[in-house]
């Protein structure tokens, strides 16, 4: 009697078993197109025996835990990968718009404007004492200084917009780290009493691939399931149950955005993820680019001034200033550069006060040739800004490419890990389902035979 009731225990112990292996493998099933999600495995163990006399019982089997199939590197390595083209992606976008303003072949830029401007001057010699000529000198003038202008404030407007989508990004970040801190106390509660974490793990690995496309993320192995999160500097963003938020603060000379971590200014350390592309734009490339055109708009102003200053106008009055001087430094200058003078007959064209002389109009045109902005004529200087404009986008394209690459094979096996595979799923189950059903049948087949021993007793 007692034999047949532990083989039913046994029998019943096994159901359970199987319903739980099957209930994980139709979970996995389920899942099979959820993003983030990881196959679980049911792991079934041996009961530990029973002795009796010199004999040793089996006492079945049990369902000890539900796995969650999943590679800790593979992981760190996706997040470190995320963060690099977070990072590529956030500053692609702005340089394009950086590369339109200075796109020579679709019309914008400068470099048609520069070349109008010193072709007056050799138009001018021809006949200077022509006042349509002048005004056309002035007209070409006042149409570079605006094209200046123009260019500028669009870089300023962009470091602007950049300058907001930091703020956003930045209250991205907070949100997310606030979402890992109670899914990190989750995972721990669950593993704390024996349950199964999975879900809740995958949740949080999804949510820290989210954090690792805005920002540079480090892991650190708590202990208990639980992990602390800092940037790569060691800035705290979550520690246990508890997120510790970034926040901006416009910086006193700039006027931009600064990123503070608990105090401490952090904005030059970080290194990863969209925040830093967008770092990257407004605090490098744009000022940048913004000095390379300041000091062509202001040497050129300078140099263009100087040979104004050497020449006599159309009244053999000494020549007077043709833009207004650039600022000290010439920082601004571009943003600043305007037409001095509105009177055609201001142009120095005449190099000894004669009204038919060409002489410092001649010089004004070769200009264009000299070495006035940092040891390159003004169009070389120009091509290097827009060569240097072309070369970054590019580069940044082809790191992104050969990043995506990487993402996608470091994801491939990840997916080979923890991805479900419909037909070694409906393979399981059909194990499973066989083991449910021999497990019933044992238990039918004990039950029988202890209604007859019942019988046979009475």
């Amino acid at each position: 009697m007692g034999n047949l009731t532990s083989g039913l225990n046994i029998a019943l112990q096994s159901l359970l078993a199987d319903q739980g292996a099957i209930d994980t493998t139709s979970n996995n099933i389920a899942n099979v197109n959820t993003p983030g999600y990881s196959r679980q495995t049911a792991v079934i163990e041996e009961t530990p025996p029973i002795q009796i006399g010199h004999l040793t019982f089996g006492t079945g089997a049990q369902l000890a835990k539900v796995l969650s199939q999943r590679d800790s590197i593979l992981d760190l390595r996706v997040n470190q990968e995320t963060q690099q083209q977070g990072k590529l992606e956030s500053f692609l976008g702005p340089a394009q718009q950086i590369q339109t303003l200075f796109n020579e072949t679709n019309g914008t830029g400068l470099q048609t404007d520069l070349t109008a401007f010193f072709n007056s001057f050799s138009q001018l010699s021809t006949n200077p004492s022509d006042l349509n000529l002048r005004q056309a000198v002035l007209s070409a003038t006042q149409n570079l200084a605006g094209a200046f202008n123009q260019s500028s404030t669009a870089l300023t407007t962009l470091q602007r917009n950049t300058d907001q989508s930091v703020s956003q990004t930045v209250s991205q970040i907070n949100t997310l780290t606030t979402q890992i801190a109670a899914v990190n106390a989750q995972v721990t509660a669950a593993l704390g009493t024996g349950q199964n974490a999975g879900p809740f793990a995958d949740q949080r690995q999804q949510l820290i691939n989210q954090l690792s496309s805005l920002v540079d993320v480090s892991e650190i192995n708590a202990g208990n399931g639980s992990l602390t999160l800092t940037t790569n500097n060691g800035a705290a963003l979550v520690v246990g149950g508890q997120s510790f938020a970034l926040n901006t603060q416009a910086n006193a000379i700039t006027g931009l955005q600064d990123i503070y971590s608990q105090g401490t200014n952090i904005t030059a350390n970080i290194t990863g993820g969209q925040l830093a592309g967008q770092l990257q734009i407004r605090d490098q490339e744009i000022p940048s680019l913004q000095n390379s055109l300041d000091a062509l708009a202001g040497n050129l102003a300078t140099a263009v001034n100087t040979q104004q200053a050497a020449g006599f106008d159309l009244n053999a009055a000494a020549g007077g200033n043709l833009f207004v001087p650039p600022p000290a430094g010439n920082a601004g200058a571009a943003a600043t550069l305007q037409l001095a003078i509105t009177d055609p007959s201001k142009v120095a064209a005449s190099g000894d006060g004669s009204a038919g002389d060409n002489t410092n109009a001649n010089a004004l045109f070769n200009l264009q040739n000299q070495a006035i902005v940092n040891g390159l004529a003004p169009l070389g200087a120009y091509s290097g800004l827009v060569f240097k404009i072309g070369n970054d986008v590019q580069t940044v394209q082809a790191n992104q490419t050969a990043g995506s690459q990487v993402l996608q094979q470091l994801q491939n096996l990840q997916g080979g890990i923890s991805g479900v595979d419909i037909n070694e799923e409906s393979a399981n189950l059909i194990r499973f389902q066989n083991a449910y059903t021999a497990s019933a049948q044992v238990a039918s087949v004990i039950n029988t035979l202890l209604q007859d021993t019942i019988n046979i007793i009475r």
